[in-house]
């Protein structure tokens, strides 16, 4: 019984995978370039994170 059932799933798989045709697509789309504009950030913004770091670490050490 178990092989009559093991069979049918590999025929069930096998007939879902042999779904699609041979035939060739001749879609040819073409690539979307995207141009991102940087947001002009100061100096200063790298520096406020390790600061706020620093300053939390100070504040549980005391």
């Amino acid at each position: 019984m178990k092989k009559i059932v093991l069979a049918a799933a590999f025929a069930a798989a096998a007939s879902t995978a042999m779904a699609g045709s041979y035939a060739k697509d001749e879609v040819v789309m073409e690539p979307v370039v995207v141009v991102e504009e940087a947001a002009q950030s100061s100096s200063a913004a790298g520096i406020v994170i390790p600061l706020l770091i620093v300053a939390i670490l100070a504040a549980a050490a005391q």
